[in-house]
């Protein structure tokens, strides 16, 4: 880690509420289904990744909370993590100012409903940051799970116009990056959004303990 700055890691989450989740997943498998699908990948991605912490501490912990007004709510959020509100506007909105606002050092940010997230792709991320201004994880659709930025020597805010929820979701964002600056790629890991990716998870989770 460079002396003086550290690193952020920053897990988008929504208030786990039955019918307001992973609605097009709601609609393929039921809304109860989605909603307990997000409540075990919520904990467990916040468990995996705010596990790394102790004496040798590699990023710092942060959970940006949607709606805003759940940023207290008890027995929802685990410990160990600043939590900070979302705000309003689009996703890239939301994340351009999060991004902008936290104190020095780079940024990475992952939502909270990607099962395979590990603590080896944020260590992965952080390290493609001190050779490159930007590193991203790529979704199967086009889209991408994880974006990091290094925020040296400024600011630069990637995520206008892009169309999110689109497979030019990545390459939109890609070609708001300043000329010269350059990004890496980390591996493909599928988010669960609908019916067919939700069986390839079950399917992956058959026998585990």
């Amino acid at each position: 880690m460079t002396r003086g700055l550290s690193n952020h890691l920053v897990v988008f989450a929504k208030t786990p509420r039955l019918g307001r989740i992973k609605t097009r997943l709601g609609r393929d498998i039921g809304a109860v289904a989605a909603w307990a699908f997000y409540r075990l990948t919520l904990s467990s991605v916040l468990r995996r990744l705010g596990a790394d912490r102790g004496g040798d501490r590699r990023w710092r912990c942060w959970l940006a909370v949607t709606p805003d007004s759940d940023i207290h709510l008890r027995n929802t959020w685990p410990g160990g993590w600043w939590r900070v509100n979302q705000g309003e506007g689009d996703l890239g909105a939301r994340m351009g100012r999060l991004a902008r606002a936290l104190p020095p050092g780079p940024v990475v940010i992952v939502g909270a409903d990607v099962p395979a997230i590990r603590r080896h792709h944020i260590a992965a991320a952080f390290k493609a940051l001190g050779r490159h201004d930007a590193v991203f994880g790529p979704a199967a659709d086009g889209g991408y799970w994880l974006v990091g930025l290094r925020r040296r020597p400024r600011f630069a805010d990637v995520f206008a116009g892009v169309r999110w929820s689109t497979e030019h979701a990545l390459s939109d964002t890609v070609e708001n990056l300043d000329p010269g600056h350059t990004h890496a790629l980390l591996e493909t890991l599928e988010d669960v959004d609908g019916g067919e990716a939700y069986a390839k998870w079950k399917k992956g989770r058959r026998g585990r303990p």
